[in-house]
């Protein structure tokens, strides 16, 4: 009778304001985000603005991630993305101790789906959209 509703999806952004490429993914995250939680009109059936099918909360913030947090991305791109998270490192303890001496070695912007677990480095459209499942239909 009663029907609980689903807590929100998180998408978190490790945002530095003043990186082009982190401002470019943010105005993107906001842009899928307002859409989710739009429902659609005759209007829009011919936008091709990304959609993603259910809502998400995005958390953007200016801080470097946790350790805790650090090593939860870093399993999420796994041994090949390490080096696009961490600068320099070449595999989890080598991040790990980078990232302890010096928190600026942390490449941003990254967007993390703590849900699904993945996480992308970089402002890379099309994959972002793709983990998002919000690519554009045409």
């Amino acid at each position: 009778m009663f029907g609980f509703r689903k807590t929100l999806d998180i998408i978190t952004l490790f945002h530095k304001p003043s990186s082009p490429a982190s401002r470019k993914v943010l105005t993107l995250l906001k842009q899928v985000s307002a859409n989710s939680s739009a429902t659609a009109t005759i209007d829009q059936a011919s936008d091709y603005s990304p959609k993603r099918s259910e809502e998400f909360q995005l958390d953007v913030t200016e801080n470097p991630p946790t350790a805790d947090q650090l090593q939860t991305i870093l399993g999420y791109v796994g041994p090949k993305g390490i080096s696009s998270i961490i600068e320099g490192a070449v595999n989890e303890q080598e991040a790990l101790k980078k990232f302890k001496s010096n928190p600026d070695s942390f490449k941003r912007p990254v967007v993390v789906d703590w849900n699904i677990g993945k996480a992308l480095a970089g402002d890379n459209e099309s994959e972002i959209l793709k983990m998002l499942g919000a690519l554009p239909k045409k």
